[in-house]
C-alpha cells in the first residue's frame, strides 16, 4: 500500500493592521467585518533572531492564482470557530486584491462566535489579522546581504501562494510561525554557498596522483 504523498507544511504569518466594522444601514447593528491579511511591498517585521535578521516581503500578484480557493475565516485559526466560508467565490467569506494587498470581507453570523467577535471589535480587544498559507515550489527567492559589521540580513520574496488556507481574526498573534520559511532559508544557503578551496593536502594528493599517471 502507497503511503499518503507528503503535503506542503502551512505557514502564518500575521498583520497588525485594524479590522473595521463595515456601515450598516441606519438603525441596524454593523455585522460586516473587512480587514487585511497581508500587504504587498513591504517588509515584515524580523522573523529571525538577534544574531541574523529575517524579513519577509509579498509581492502583487501573489495571491491571483488562490483568490477562487475554498478558504475558511476562522477566529484564531480554530477550524471549530468557524466565522465564514468562500466556497470557490460563491460563499459568505469575500476575498480580493488591490493596490494595498489581500483583503477579506464577511457578515458575521448569528452564532456565539459571531457575536463575540462584533463585541471584541467594537471594544478594540481584537483588532489584528492572520492568515495560513502555502508557496509555490518556485514561488519565492532570497537575498542576503550584510552591512559593515551588522547582522546578515535574508529577505525572503514571495511571488506565488500554492494554497489559501484560512484568514482570521485573531485576539492574541503568536510569534509568527517560520518554520518552514527558515528551512527553505538553510536550503538556499547550501546551494549558494561557493565550493570549498581545497586544502594543501588534497592538492598534493591529486599532484602525485597526476605524477604517476604522467599528466
Amino acid at each position: 500500500m502507497k503511503g499518503n504523498p507528503q503535503l506542503p507544511e502551512r505557514e502564518s504569518r500575521f498583520l497588525a493592521a485594524p479590522i473595521e466594522l463595515r456601515a450598516a444601514a441606519e438603525g441596524e447593528e454593523s455585522k460586516k467585518v473587512f480587514g487585511y491579511a497581508a500587504k504587498f511591498n513591504a517588509r515584515s517585521e524580523n522573523l529571525g533572531g538577534s544574531s541574523y535578521q529575517f524579513y519577509e516581503i509579498i509581492m502583487p500578484g501573489a495571491f491571483d492564482d488562490v483568490l477562487n480557493d475554498d478558504v475558511r475565516a476562522l477566529l484564531n485559526h480554530e477550524s471549530s470557530a468557524i466565522l465564514a466560508r468562500s466556497k470557490n467565490g460563491e460563499g459568505s467569506l469575500k476575498i480580493g486584491t488591490d493596490s494595498v494587498g489581500l483583503w477579506y470581507e464577511f457578515e458575521a453570523p448569528d452564532t456565539q462566535i459571531g457575536r463575540d467577535l462584533i463585541t471584541s471589535l467594537k471594544r478594540g480587544d481584537i483588532d489584528q489579522s492572520s492568515f495560513s498559507f502555502t508557496v509555490e515550489k518556485d514561488g519565492e527567492s532570497w537575498e542576503s546581504k550584510q552591512e559593515g559589521d551588522g547582522p546578515m540580513i535574508h529577505t525572503r520574496t514571495i511571488s506565488k501562494v500554492a494554497r489559501l488556507y484560512d484568514v482570521s481574526p485573531v485576539t492574541y498573534p503568536a510569534y509568527p510561525d517560520a518554520t518552514v520559511a527558515l528551512r527553505s532559508l538553510e536550503q538556499f544557503q547550501k546551494q549558494d554557498t561557493p565550493p570549498q578551496r581545497p586544502s594543501q593536502e588534497e592538492l598534493s594528493e591529486v599532484s602525485d596522483w597526476a605524477a604517476r599517471l604522467g599528466i
